[in-house]
């Protein structure tokens, strides 16, 4: 299932946004400092670098502490949406968020839980045979993620989506994720919300054993931690509003826009195979 909305402007100033999309600043000349998500100040993740031909990256930083729930919508949330602007969801978390251009996704996910370095882990199975272990030491996730879905974009290029907890499952609350299970176990299939960044990286030289363009798409969880750790236990699904940050990726405008398309694709492609 996908609903799309129209692209829209969302967001704050930049200095009242609680979640904003920064540059490091160096102290002195040499380029550019890393990309990074920053939250009530503090960097939380580092993502992938601006030349876009090193590995893709988001890596969860020390300050990474906060989450983003917003109690106001919690009830509304503890079912699916029928459409993406359903209930005022969309200006609630767009209140927290750098103004910009935002394109509305509602989508089901069905979530598989990683740990890094251990079985189904992108950055140590499908990044290490393009860009190789040489650039791959060193950059892991240092967090468990969501992997939730995976396509070809074309013969050169392949998407890989992920669902990112802005901090670690360990630090649910059992009681919560035993909850949610139990209430998908009897149907329901609950909303998270997420800020979302297009990443288009592919290496500039070398021989790797397997040379494509990675499209990481990335959903930075405002609301559903206990929800995504529940889905994935169960097996269940959960439907995900993705508020896509346009100007925010390393990515066209144009590429963003195929997202849609390239899920439902595959969904037809499976049903017919089926």
């Amino acid at each position: 299932m996908i609903k799309l909305g129209e692209p829209r402007r969302l967001g704050v100033p930049t200095p009242e946004a609680r979640l904003n999309f920064e540059a490091e600043r160096r102290e002195t000349g040499g380029g550019p400092g890393r990309r990074l998500l920053v939250v009530d100040g503090e960097p939380a993740f580092e993502l992938s670098f601006w030349c876009g031909t090193c590995p893709f990256l988001f890596r969860r930083l020390e300050t990474a502490r906060q989450t983003l729930s917003l109690e106001s919508v919690q009830e509304r949330l503890t079912g699916a949406l029928a459409e993406p602007d359903d209930g005022g969801v969309i200006d609630a978390f767009g209140a927290l968020l750098p103004e910009g251009e935002y394109l509305p996704v509602l989508f089901r996910v069905e979530p598989r839980l990683v740990v890094p370095g251990q079985e189904g882990d992108y950055f140590s199975g499908e990044q290490v045979a393009t860009w190789g272990l040489d650039q791959f030491w060193g950059l892991p996730a240092h967090t468990p993620y969501y992997r939730t879905f995976e396509t070809a974009v074309d013969a050169s290029a392949h998407l890989y989506e992920f669902v990112v907890p802005m901090v670690p499952p360990t630090w649910n609350t059992r009681e919560r994720v035993e909850a949610y299970v139990e209430l998908m176990g009897r149907g329901t299939v609950p909303t998270a919300v997420a800020v979302s960044t297009l990443d288009v990286c592919e290496p500039a030289s070398g021989l790797p054993a397997d040379h494509y363009g990675h499209w990481g798409l990335t959903h930075f969880l405002l609301d559903g931690h206990h929800k995504l750790e529940a889905a994935a236990t169960a097996g269940r699904p959960v439907q995900l509003l993705s508020l896509l940050a346009l100007g925010a990726g390393l990515a066209e405008s144009e590429d963003c826009a195929r997202l849609p398309a390239l899920r439902t694709q595959l969904r037809s492609a499976r049903a017919t195979a089926t």
